[in-house]
Protein backbone atom coordinates (compact mmCIF):
# COMPACT_ATOMS: atom_id res chain seq x y z
CA UNK A 1 0.00 0.00 0.00
CA UNK A 2 1.19 3.55 -0.79
CA UNK A 3 0.84 5.02 2.71
CA UNK A 4 2.65 8.24 1.76
CA UNK A 5 -0.25 9.36 -0.47
CA UNK A 6 -2.53 11.78 1.40
CA UNK A 7 -4.87 13.29 -1.21
CA UNK A 8 -5.84 13.63 -4.86
CA UNK A 9 -4.71 17.11 -5.86
CA UNK A 10 -5.38 17.28 -9.58
CA UNK A 11 -7.09 15.55 -12.46
CA UNK A 12 -5.82 15.64 -16.02
CA UNK A 13 -8.21 14.81 -18.82
CA UNK A 14 -6.31 13.63 -21.90
CA UNK A 15 -7.84 15.02 -25.09
CA UNK A 16 -7.50 14.64 -28.84
CA UNK A 17 -9.07 17.92 -30.02
CA UNK A 18 -7.71 20.44 -27.54
CA UNK A 19 -9.33 23.52 -29.12
CA UNK A 20 -12.80 21.97 -29.12
CA UNK A 21 -12.44 20.74 -25.53
CA UNK A 22 -11.08 24.11 -24.35
CA UNK A 23 -14.08 25.88 -25.86
CA UNK A 24 -16.54 23.44 -24.27
CA UNK A 25 -15.15 23.72 -20.75
CA UNK A 26 -14.45 27.46 -20.99
CA UNK A 27 -17.92 28.29 -22.34
CA UNK A 28 -19.95 26.12 -19.96
CA UNK A 29 -18.06 26.07 -16.66
CA UNK A 30 -17.33 29.10 -14.45
CA UNK A 31 -13.89 27.88 -13.37
CA UNK A 32 -10.97 30.26 -13.03
CA UNK A 33 -8.33 29.56 -15.70
CA UNK A 34 -4.97 29.10 -14.02
CA UNK A 35 -2.80 28.51 -17.06
CA UNK A 36 -2.97 27.83 -20.77
CA UNK A 37 -0.49 26.65 -23.36
CA UNK A 38 -0.20 24.90 -26.72
CA UNK A 39 -0.80 21.47 -25.20
CA UNK A 40 -3.16 22.20 -22.32
CA UNK A 41 -5.33 24.31 -20.08
CA UNK A 42 -5.74 24.27 -16.28
CA UNK A 43 -8.80 25.32 -14.28
CA UNK A 44 -9.52 25.83 -10.59
CA UNK A 45 -12.89 24.15 -9.91
CA UNK A 46 -12.55 24.35 -6.12
CA UNK A 47 -10.28 22.28 -3.93
CA UNK A 48 -8.41 20.59 -6.76
CA UNK A 49 -6.82 21.35 -10.12
CA UNK A 50 -8.54 20.24 -13.33
CA UNK A 51 -6.51 20.21 -16.54
CA UNK A 52 -7.02 19.35 -20.17
CA UNK A 53 -3.89 18.00 -21.88
CA UNK A 54 -3.48 17.05 -25.52
CA UNK A 55 -2.44 13.44 -26.11
CA UNK A 56 1.20 13.84 -27.15
CA UNK A 57 3.05 11.18 -25.19
CA UNK A 58 3.57 7.59 -26.28
CA UNK A 59 1.81 6.27 -23.17
CA UNK A 60 -1.27 8.54 -23.53
CA UNK A 61 -3.10 5.93 -25.60
CA UNK A 62 -6.18 6.55 -27.71
CA UNK A 63 -9.22 8.57 -26.72
CA UNK A 64 -12.39 7.06 -25.23
CA UNK A 65 -14.72 5.06 -27.44
CA UNK A 66 -18.12 6.59 -28.10
CA UNK A 67 -19.80 3.50 -26.66
CA UNK A 68 -17.63 3.43 -23.51
CA UNK A 69 -16.67 6.74 -21.86
CA UNK A 70 -13.14 6.81 -20.46
CA UNK A 71 -13.95 8.88 -17.38
CA UNK A 72 -16.85 10.27 -15.37
CA UNK A 73 -16.50 13.64 -13.66
CA UNK A 74 -19.09 14.86 -11.14
CA UNK A 75 -19.81 18.49 -10.25
CA UNK A 76 -21.93 19.41 -7.21
CA UNK A 77 -24.52 22.19 -7.27
CA UNK A 78 -27.49 23.22 -5.11
CA UNK A 79 -30.68 21.19 -5.58
CA UNK A 80 -32.58 23.87 -7.50
CA UNK A 81 -29.65 24.38 -9.87
CA UNK A 82 -29.70 20.93 -11.47
CA UNK A 83 -32.65 21.86 -13.69
CA UNK A 84 -31.14 25.28 -14.43
CA UNK A 85 -27.94 23.58 -15.59
CA UNK A 86 -30.00 21.24 -17.76
CA UNK A 87 -31.55 24.20 -19.57
CA UNK A 88 -28.12 25.76 -20.18
CA UNK A 89 -26.83 22.48 -21.62
CA UNK A 90 -29.85 22.22 -23.93
CA UNK A 91 -29.28 25.80 -25.10
CA UNK A 92 -25.69 24.85 -25.99
CA UNK A 93 -26.81 21.67 -27.81
CA UNK A 94 -24.86 19.44 -25.43
CA UNK A 95 -25.56 15.71 -25.76
CA UNK A 96 -27.59 14.60 -22.72
CA UNK A 97 -27.13 11.06 -21.41
CA UNK A 98 -29.87 11.30 -18.76
CA UNK A 99 -32.04 14.35 -17.91
CA UNK A 100 -32.49 15.48 -14.31
CA UNK A 101 -33.53 12.50 -12.19
CA UNK A 102 -34.04 11.92 -8.47
CA UNK A 103 -31.90 8.93 -7.49
CA UNK A 104 -32.59 6.52 -4.59
CA UNK A 105 -29.24 7.56 -3.08
CA UNK A 106 -30.77 11.00 -2.33
CA UNK A 107 -29.12 12.79 -5.22
CA UNK A 108 -30.71 14.68 -8.09
CA UNK A 109 -28.51 13.98 -11.09
CA UNK A 110 -28.00 15.08 -14.67
CA UNK A 111 -25.64 13.21 -17.00
CA UNK A 112 -24.18 14.54 -20.25
CA UNK A 113 -21.16 14.20 -22.53
CA UNK A 114 -18.31 16.50 -23.41
CA UNK A 115 -17.18 16.68 -27.08
CA UNK A 116 -14.89 13.65 -26.66
CA UNK A 117 -17.67 11.66 -25.02
CA UNK A 118 -16.42 11.70 -21.43
CA UNK A 119 -19.38 11.30 -19.11
CA UNK A 120 -20.09 14.33 -16.92
CA UNK A 121 -22.50 14.53 -14.01
CA UNK A 122 -24.09 17.48 -12.28
CA UNK A 123 -25.63 16.47 -8.97
CA UNK A 124 -27.18 17.84 -5.82
CA UNK A 125 -27.91 16.22 -2.50
CA UNK A 126 -31.65 16.17 -1.84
Amino acid sequence: MLHAIKELTYTILLVDDLDRMKAFYRDLFPFEILGEGDTGLSFNPGNTLFSLRKRTRDYDGKGPRLDAPGVQLAFRVEAEQVDECYQVLLEHNVEIAEPPTDQPRRHRTLYFYDPEHNLLEIYAEI
